[in-house]
């Protein structure tokens, strides 16, 4: 059966509860916001299903992809409420036009993040944009392998370890399933995403039905100087850049991220997908026309079906050279390192409602204010560099 006994050893992908035949396993909550499977030993069985379609008992080997892309939506307006080049929407699209289903990453009405289904164009809406928060699965798993089992054609996008979970439940390829992944920087926890958006956007009162929008990659300002933006139905927007808001200075500095992002099991193309795709940050090193600061995508094609998608799309794109894009794009392949002070960040941070972008602007200022003192003593004692 599955036991947690280390808590970088599960990814929270929830495969192991949906091919449970009893359902007897079930997600908790920990203090840290995340969520861990739980068994009911009294009803277990030890059939081990749960183990068989675990990613990280089940890891798959690395696997580079064969073609790279910088690409961007041809129509602006998409692209410029994508957090890159708005090339998910053309794929999501291709797939409905062809009486499939998209499954993503979208936000309730309580503003927490869910998988769900989209089977229209509009459905499309709610899972344009990123969203910072780790996503709850539930039963996506279970409803994708009905679904292919139809013989219905199903896009599955998230993080690269709900794809490899996605793959361990299936435990077969599927003609008609096509996967897409994006590069992860690492999924901040639901449980502080839950408490911030009460405490420092919704206050004293639950002000949650009012607002109309929360925008991650907010371009007012250009795809490079992107904001985190509240959008309310009657009210002007709260909008902050990312070293003025506490939670993306958390998220970005690697503070409240789940533990097994800091040994992330489907790095350097483990999940399998099909396509990844990502913010081709390094697009300016590259001699093409497609950096207007407006977003530009990298996509990243992992087999022939992903190729076969890709080529049936209308999009802007130049064909670039892997390692050099792959190199703009460390996240790729490593995996976020734990910030020193982020069991400080978790002990504290409940104290702090008043005054959260300090607090977590002093984390990172006091790590930095160490290393500098730490590097001072060793040079007087005669070392060139800091041993840590």
């Amino acid at each position: 059966m599955i036991e947690i006994k280390d808590k970088h050893n599960c990814c929270g992908c929830a495969a192991c509860i949906q091919r449970c035949p009893k359902q007897c396993i079930s997600l908790e909550e920990d203090n840290e916001g995340f969520l861990y499977p739980n068994v009911n030993k009294l009803l277990c069985v030890d059939c081990h299903l749960c183990e068989k379609v675990c990613p990280i008992l089940n890891k798959k080997e690395n696997k580079k992809p064969i073609i790279a892309l910088a690409a961007i939506n041809t129509d602006e307006g998409i692209r410029l409420k994508s957090s890159s080049g708005g090339i998910f929407t053309l794929l999501a699209e291709k797939i409905i036009a062809n009486e499939g289903m998209v499954f993503g990453a979208a936000f309730d009405k309580n503003w927490e993040v869910h998988h769900e289904e989209g089977i229209t164009i509009e459905d499309l809406c709610k899972f344009r944009g990123s969203k910072y928060v780790q996503s709850k699965i539930e039963n996506s798993y279970k409803k994708t392998e009905y679904l292919l089992k139809e013989g219905k054609k199903v896009l599955f996008s998230g993080t690269p370890c709900q794809i490899a979970g996605l793959k361990c439940f299936l435990q077969k390829e599927y003609l008609n399933l096509t996967t897409v992944d994006f590069i992860c920087h690492g999924v901040p926890s639901p449980g502080i995403w839950r408490w911030y958006i009460k405490n420092q956007i919704f206050g004293t009162t639950n002000t949650s039905s009012k607002l109309k929008d929360i925008n991650f990659r907010d371009k007012t300002y250009g795809w490079r100087d992107f904001q985190l933006t509240f959008q309310f139905k009657s009210s002007t927007p709260i909008s902050s850049t990312n070293n003025a808001n506490g939670y993306m200075i958390a998220f970005l500095n690697n503070i409240c991220l789940r533990p097994s992002c800091y040994q992330c099991p489907a790095k350097s193309g483990r999940s399998h997908s099909d396509i990844t795709i990502a913010d081709f940050w390094g697009v300016n090193n590259f001699n093409i026309d497609l950096d207007d600061n407006k977003g530009t995508s990298l996509v990243l094609i992992n087999t022939n079906k992903g190729l076969e998608l890709v080529k049936n799309i209308n999009m802007n794109s130049k064909e670039i050279n892997i390692n050099k894009a792959l190199e703009s794009n460390k996240s790729w392949h490593e995996s976020a390192k734990v910030h020193e002070l982020r069991n400080l960040f978790y002990k504290q941070y409940k104290k702090h409602e008043s005054d959260f972008t300090s607090f977590t602007q002093d984390l990172i200022h006091t790590k930095s204010i160490t290393k500098r003192v730490i590097r001072k003593i060793f040079r007087t004692l005669g070392y060139n560099q800091l041993p840590i």
